[in-house]
Parts: structure tokens; sequence; C-alpha cells
């Protein structure tokens, strides 16, 4: 039976590791010819999750009823992909809009850039480069179809300067941005995009760090020895997420994130062998809080900050990841302290049970993400 339960929450949880559905990222590079303003958009996205037209609002594609045409399509050879892509949605660019309070921008398609079929545990993405001429030295939005989900616009001037930067949620649309003058969106909308971000990192995509946090409380869920475990991997991730947002300290994700799985691993094999806090758990608690740190701040770097509002922009984010925190802990107290802590069998039947299934899966994502 523990064997079946394993084998179930294994491929659930590579599942929704591996098929992750991300924001697009598009870049509205703005360049000078014969002197008239054009620009290039840029979108990196996962094409096989538009074309099997997944429901976006997912947090992964094994959700979706889509997800069997959405496998299916993963396998394709660039050259088909391009094929599907060309005879069901050649209308994309009438499905992105950039525009001022006078004008439409018209989208050409220049090209369709499709990587060659590899890990398919791996997201496949795919670039799509549109060109937009002669573009008016005005306040521009940009927005595109609620169903392709969220997007991080960035725009970028002709000395390749950053004007701005925004997650678009799905059915919204950017604030007014120049394409001349850098232009900041307001410290309330700021503060409020950069907490959803940093929740939603946890919950629900954050399923790494949310089996970290579960492992921490599966030790003791009594207040003291939580607050010290919790405090102590706050405080470290905090200083790597400043650190490697700063661009002081960078380390590839390829050697953070094998570790992050690592650092699982270990803490629930102590679980295994003792009931208290042991002197060393604490240190060990910051060091992995630190790498942990380092993949938050792969996060924001891959999504860019504004300049302006940097500061604010971190601290909101760290504030969603701690309030995403909060509520691991909160529903694990609400559905396994406050139904089987004072039962006698509780370690042997639910602290060691889901610490060994918890070291398992770090285990296994440790393999796969060092061999895969």
């Amino acid at each position: 039976m523990f064997f079946k339960i394993f084998i179930f929450l294994l491929f659930f949880i590579k599942s929704s590791y591996a098929h992750e559905l991300r924001p697009a990222i598009a870049n509205l590079n703005i360049y000078e010819k014969d002197n008239i303003i054009n620009a290039t958009l840029s979108i990196r996205l996962n094409l096989e999750a538009i074309i099997a037209e997944v429901n976006m609002d997912h947090s992964n594609t094994e959700e979706s009823e889509e997800s069997g045409q959405y496998e299916s399509l993963r396998t394709m050879s660039a050259v088909e992909l391009l094929k599907k892509f060309n005879s069901n949605i050649t209308n994309l660019q009438n499905k992105i809009y950039l525009t001022s309070a006078n004008s439409n921008y018209s989208l050409a398609l220049l090209n369709v850039d499709i990587p060659k079929v590899g890990n398919t545990d791996i997201i496949r993405d795919t670039v799509i480069n549109f060109d937009i001429k002669n573009i008016k030295d005005e306040d521009l939005k940009f927005s595109w179809d609620k169903n392709l989900g969220s997007i991080i616009l960035r725009v970028n001037s002709k000395n390749n300067e950053g004007l701005y930067s925004k997650l678009i949620e799905s059915d919204d649309k950017s604030g007014w941005f120049s394409i001349t003058n850098q232009k900041e969106e307001r410290l309330i909308d700021n503060i409020k995009s950069y907490t959803q971000l940093g929740f939603k990192h946890i919950i629900p995509k954050g399923l790494d760090h949310i089996l970290f946090v579960l492992a921490l409380f599966l030790l003791s869920s009594r207040l003291r020895p939580l607050v010290l475990q919790v405090s102590i991997f706050t405080l470290a991730h905090t200083i790597t997420l400043f650190l490697g947002a700063l661009d002081v300290i960078k380390i590839p994700s390829i050697i953070v994130e094998p570790i992050i799985a690592l650092s699982i691993c270990f803490i629930a094999i102590e679980n295994l062998f003792t009931e208290n806090l042991k002197k060393t758990r604490p240190y060990i608690i910051f060091i992995f809080g630190l790498l942990h740190g380092l993949g938050f701040a792969g996060v924001l770097n891959e999504i860019g900050i504004s300049d302006g509002l940097f500061i604010s922009s971190l601290i909101s984010f760290n504030i969603g990841v701690e309030l995403g925190q909060i509520s691991v802990i909160f529903l694990s107290y609400i559905f396994i302290s406050l139904l089987f802590q004072n039962k006698p069998w509780y370690r042997n039947r639910v602290t060691k049970p889901l610490s060994l299934v918890i070291a398992l899966i770090g285990f296994y994502w440790f393999f796969e993400r060092i061999f895969f």
C-alpha cells in the first residue's frame, strides 16, 4: 500500500513540476531605421499549450482536459509543430494588442524558432518574433488574448535600456509606457503584483519549497521549534534572494536546483531518526535556506525588476513567499496536527511515513535534475 501511494505521489508531483504553466515572456525592443521608429516583439512561450488550447488558468498542463493533445504535440518535431502552428493559429498576431490613445499597431510575423525535441519532461520554449513598423512617440499599452495566459512584458529602448517591466495577468493590460522614457508603475500596483507573484511561487507552483516546509513541520508541530526553524529558513533565503537579485551572487540553476532537491531529502531523512530539534539542524536549515533563496532570485531575474521600484519589488516578492509558507504551515496544522497530533501513533503513522515519501521524492528530483 505504501509503495502504491509513493508511486502515485511521485507521478503527480513529477507531472506538476515538469509541466508547470509559466508566464510567457515578451521583449518589445525599439529600433530606428531611416529615421523611423520601429520595434521587434519577441515572445517566448509554450507553443504546444497554446495550440492544444490548454486552459492557462491551470497551474500545470496535467489539470487540463487537453493534456493528451498537449503531450502528443510535445513529441512532434520542430517542422511538424510549425505546420500545426501555421494551420491552427496563423492569426496569433491578431490576438496581441499594442495600442495608443489614437492607434492600433499591426504586427507582422517574422519567424518562429522551435527547438528540436529533447527531454519531454522539460517544457520546450518557442520564440516567436514579430515586427512593428512606424511607431509614434506616444504612450502605449500592451495586452494579449486572455486565453493565452499571463505574460511578462519588458520594453527596451533603442539603446537597449530597460524602459518598462510588468507581469500582466490573464485578461489584463499593461500600464501606459513610453518608448523613449523610463516609466515606473505605481507603488501600490508594484507591491500587489510582486506579492502575488511570490505567493504563487509557493502555492501552487512551488512544490519543492512546499515539501521542504512540510518536512520542517513534521519534525515537531509545537510552536517553539517550528517558529525557530521557519525563522532561520526565512532569514537565509531572504539574504540570498536580495544578493541574487542584485547579481552579487550568481550560481547557475543547474547547480542550485539539484541541491534544493537534496535539501528536501536531507531534512526529511533526519525526521526519521530524531524526535527533537538537534543543535546542528538550525545551521543546516540556514545553509539550505541560502540555496532556496537563490532559486527565488532566479525567478525574479527571469522576470526582471524595474530599477525605480527594485527594493519594493524584492520586499513584496519576499512577503508573498512568506505568506505562501505560512499558508502551508497553517494547512498542515489544520489537516495534520489538529487531527492526529495527540494520537500515540502520530510519529510512526504520520511523521515517519510522510517524511519517507518526501525524502524519496526529493531524491528522485535530485537524480532527475542532475541527469536529465
